[in-house]
């Protein structure tokens, strides 16, 4: 058979002959296809690679309506962790490959874009642009990336044109954006009284301020609203809104806009538009394309737009000398909303405000008398500055005016550029050699206005700007030959890599003149500084790949790094892996079996690492500048550094099973890997008497390990001309333990988790809850063994278990474990004729989320706060059988404090991603010019059920929750055309 080379528009390589194009029916042989996947400086035959290597083809990416490339990533592949990317448009998920890769720094993976590393925001590459992305997992594929490999790679391919197939594409899509994850339940207004009168009235029982609960009950009503809540929303007095804990009959609200969240959440838009042209000669192949990309998203003033263009050229000049340049532009610019990772409370947090914010306060003002809604002399509505609330209600606070006036605008210009040159010896020998040039200048702009909030009535600007810079230069120098059944490859390498990062910022305040942003325009100078980074490293590597008969592979390779975080005495270290692999298909006693398609035995084990610290200069001792006095100089000793630290340690085993049967009906592979990570990073604790600073000193000190199994399945259950239809999945495991931690440490304890020897990273070390004493509604906690023995009226005996009231005299222990048990997805498509439709869903099974957002709406006395309506579950009488204490304003630091009281289950199933799409007859649209013509309708994020209405357990790995912005709905229609 005459074999070929040919390149799919889905960037995968593929070996196919005569014989393959006319099998159009069910009885093609897919065996005769070799496929080919990108590795580690370069690509190689699928049926030979005994690393763990997923890839991501453009087909999977096509059409959906994506800003960030990352998030085609969630669900395709087993062993990959992905805590989901906030609804800001443009964000990137977070990611983990195969576990949690380091306590202290960085357990994100290394990015590879056409073969070159890569820092910046993988927003600034258009998804449309992308040809295949490749997750390499275990140390046989990540090896040859030496030090900064310990937590896996990611290689992302960009399309090039083809020879002899001149086509131009356009496509574009439009939708609109909302809120995916739906709001917790709340109490309404007139639920909302009553309740907290109720935690008034018990309150004044409990301290016995009252001696009657008639006394006490005046007391609730006469105080509720000019001690506690400050407003009243009802026709009714105040001290008769709530008599006896019953709302007035009478009561009718004076206004009804009392929903927050109305007016900052809205539906977003989303628009997109590519253009590329691609095609070439026998000798040159050029690609060009044009991008924009424009999302609104559901909070007020968030955004993301993006111009892009991208032109890629190669030219086998000489029959020796090929040589190519693939050159990418992009600018962005957006509307930032508040990180709600970062400023969980933070009064300008939308998403805070405006779930915990009381029923019973409208964001405007009104009319004393008439109760009408105040609009100012341009008629624009006058918002309430809060002065009449109460104090867990952002008393002076607006959080929908101050967004509406403040600005968080960013802006970001990238050049992203790889050249090469080949030269052929001879037909095997080749010397490639690689530059890439990257440079991102980014400016962000903040405006704090002067009428209400943090710098009121001043005002006040903040810019800062930074500059990344990255460049590349590796030679690799390549021997392919065979020799009858045996065939190897030889790859020799250097590269150097250079990172700069230049940043300035200034804040200033006193705003001169209204609408200009510019610090120009304030007055006093609050802070101004800047830094320079430098980061350089260099390696040398090699590579050896055999097989025999594509039956027996063996694979090694070895890469010395240095890297200049570290001292020249521990700067330099060997990384490296060996593996191996049968491909039993390929034995005579296998070869006449023709249900059995593939059937490939593969293991690796190697070393890799990790330096991806925050600290550029971890060996150093650091000096702080800027304490200044006046005119004189100050200086500060900030950093103790340890001169003997180096990079963490990964070492990795890996063990596999690859199948294929009936024709590679169905497909798949079973793994299990382990990670042993040696020299953990940890801050040891030095006496205070040392004199330095935080009284620490980092050093690699600890061990921990990650282990699991991966199982991938694929089934064409139908592979017909006109029908067809396949579905598919993947599942992992986890297991994460440290084996060892800084001598005279036995545990850290951080927030909800306590480490130890032989516990996860993520174990909940939490105080005990017991529940609610059905006799009086008491939290209970299990009682610390410091207390079992002693006698107090906080400490009693419920059920026969010994319980405290007393949070203070709680037991801890630890609570679970936020890794579940198991994770992965499934997924299906269906083909009829032109008609397709594709669609994957996300799960989790186990692991507990710690829901302080539900905490914060359960209060037992809030003073202006909102409330869960599973408060109405409350305990109100005695016998009553309920998880949910009394409302009490006197003892609710007890039963509203971190405890088991707020693990919630963190399973899941989501519906990740649909996409139906319609191509046009070929023989209708020739007439038109076209070559291809589909029209499609594609969704994002479209559904997903979890423990409780509200929870959104994918947002973080450690199973913590904060008020941030939940992912975005996306749902878009469009069409691609080709001529």
């Amino acid at each position: 058979m005459n074999v070929k080379l040919k390149v799919l528009s889905a960037g995968v390589l593929f070996f196919t002959g005569q014989a393959l194009m006319a099998q159009k029916t069910d009885t093609a042989k897919v065996s005769n296809i070799e496929e080919v996947v990108v590795v580690a400086y370069g690509t190689q035959k699928k049926e030979t690679l005994v690393g763990s290597n997923t890839q991501i083809s453009a087909s999977q990416i096509a059409d959906r309506p994506i800003s960030n490339v990352l998030q085609a990533i969630d669900g395709a592949s087993p062993g990959v962790k992905i805590s989901t990317s906030t609804g800001q448009p443009g964000s990137s998920p977070s990611i983990q490959i195969r576990g949690i890769g380091s306590y202290n720094i960085s357990t994100a993976p290394l990015y590879i874009v056409d073969g070159v590393i890569y820092t910046g925001s993988l927003n600034a590459i258009n998804p449309d642009d992308i040809s295949s992305m490749n997750i390499l997992k275990d140390a046989a594929s990540t090896s040859l990336y030496g030090s900064s490999a310990a937590n896996g790679v990611v290689l992302i391919t960009t399309k090039k044109g083809r020879r002899n197939s001149n086509t131009l594409n356009f496509g574009m899509s439009t939708g609109y954006v909302s809120r995916s994850i739906p709001e917790y339940d709340r109490v309404n207004a007139y639920q909302y009284y009553p309740l907290v009168w109720e935690s008034i009235r018990n309150g004044r029982l409990t301290t016995g301020a009252s001696t009657t609960v008639a006394a006490a009950n005046a007391y609730a009503s006469a105080n509720l609203i000019s001690d506690v809540l400050k407003t009243n929303v009802f026709n009714v007095a105040d001290g008769v809104l709530v008599t006896d804990g019953v709302l007035n009959p009478n009561a009718a609200l004076k206004y009804t806009d009392l929903d927050w969240q109305k007016a900052l959440i809205k539906s977003g838009f989303r628009q997109n538009y590519d253009l590329n042209y691609s095609g070439g000669s026998d000798k040159t192949t050029y690609y060009a394309s044009v991008g924009y990309t424009k999302e609104t998203g559901y909070i007020l003033k968030s955004d993301f737009e993006r111009f892009n263009a991208k032109v890629a050229v190669d030219s086998q000049v000489k029959n020796w000398l090929k040589v190519g340049v693939n050159l990418t532009g992009t600018s962005s610019n957006g509307n930032n909303s508040v990180d709600g990772a970062n400023n969980n409370s933070s009064y300008i947090n939308p998403y805070s405000w405006t779930r915990t914010m009381g029923p019973i306060y409208s964001p405007y003002a009104h009319d004393p008398i008439s109760n009408a809604t105040l609009y100012d002399a341009a008629g624009n509505v006058i918002y309430d500055a809060g002065s009449n609330r109460g104090v867990s209600a952002a008393a002076g606070r607006n959080v929908i005016w101050e967004t509406l006036l403040n600005r968080d605008i960013s802006k970001n210009y990238y050049i992203i550029s790889r050249s090469y040159a080949e030269i052929k010896f001879d037909k095997y020998l080749t010397l490639t050699t690689n530059v890439g040039y990257d440079i991102r200048n980014n400016k962000r702009n903040q405006y704090t206005n002067k009428l209400i909030g943090d710098a009121a009535p001043a005002g006040a600007a903040e810019i800062s700007t930074f500059t990344e810079q990255t460049l590349t230069w590796n030679q690799l120098l390549n021997y392919k030959r065979s020799f009858g059944s045996h065939s190897f490859d030889v790859l020799v390498g250097h590269e150097n890599y250079k990172y700069i990062y230049e940043y300035m910022d200034g804040y200033k305040q006193g705003q001169v003149a209204d609408n200009n942003y510019d610090l120009t325009n304030f007055v006093t100078t609050t802070s101004l500084t800047s830094q320079t980074d430098n980061y350089r490293k260099e390696g040398a590597f090699g590579r050896f790949n055999y097989d025999f008969a594509s039956k027996y592979i063996l694979s090694a390779s070895i890469r010395w790094d240095g890297s200049s975080r570290f001292a020249p005495d521990t700067r330099w270290n060997s990384f490296w892996s060996v593996g191996a692999g049968w491909r039993a298909k390929g034995e005579n006693f296998l070869k006449n079996v023709n249900f059995v398609d593939e059937l490939k035995i593969r293991g690796s084990y190697g070393e890799v690492g990790n330096d991806i610290a925050n600290n550029y200069y971890l060996y150093k001792s650091n000096y702080a500048l800027g304490y200044n006095n006046a005119n004189e100089a100050g200086i500060l000793f900030d950093l103790l550094a340890d001169p003997l630290v180096t990079w963490e340690a990964n070492r990795q085993y890996d063990a596999a099973i690859d199948f294929g049967f009936w024709n590679k009906r169905i497909t798949g592979t079973a793994e299990y890997y382990k990670r042993n990570t040696d020299g953990l990073l940890f801050a040891k604790p030095l006496p205070v008497s040392a004199g330095v600073p935080g009284s620490t000193i980092l050093q690699n000190l600890g061990n921990m390990y990650n282990q699991g199994y991966e199982f991938s399945l694929n089934v064409d259950v139908i592979r017909k001309s006109n029908f067809g239809w396949s579905i598919n999945g993947n599942a992992s495991t986890l297991k994460n333990r440290f084996t060892k931690l800084p001598d005279g440490q036995t545990e850290i304890i951080n927030g909800t988790k306590k480490i130890m020897v032989d516990h996860s990273i993520y174990d909940y070390w939490l105080r005990q809850w017991y529940g609610v004493d059905a006799a009086d509604g008491s939290p209970l906690f299990l009682v610390a063994d410091a207390y079992a023995n002693t006698t107090a009226s906080d400490i009693r005996t419920v059920n026969g278990t010994l319980v405290t009231t007393n949070y203070a005299k709680a037991k801890y222990d630890y609570s679970g474990t936020a890794i579940p048990d198991l994770f992965g997805s499934f997924g299906t498509t269906v083909r009829f004729k032109n008609l397709s439709f594709s669609t994957m869903f996300t799960y989790q099974i186990g692991g507990k989320t710690y829901d302080s957002n539900y905490a914060s709406l359960m209060s037992s006395y809030t003073q202006g706060g909102a409330l869960s309506t599973d408060i109405l579950n409350r305990w109100t009488t005695p016998g009553q059988i309920t998880d949910v204490p009394a409302l009490n304003s006197s003892t609710y630091t007890n039963s509203d404090v971190a405890s088991t009281r707020w693990l919630v289950k963190s399973d899941f199933i989501s519906w990740r991603q649909a996409t139906i799409s319609y191509n046009l007859n070929k023989d209708y649209i020739d007439q038109f010019g076209f070559t291809a013509f589909k029209l499609f309708l594609s969704g994002e994020n479209l559904w997903s059920k979890t423990a409780r209405k509200g929870l959104e357990p994918t947002q973080s790995f450690s199973g913590t929750t904060t008020n941030r912005y939940t992912p975005a709905r996306i749902i878009t229609i469009g069409l691609n055309v080709s001529f």
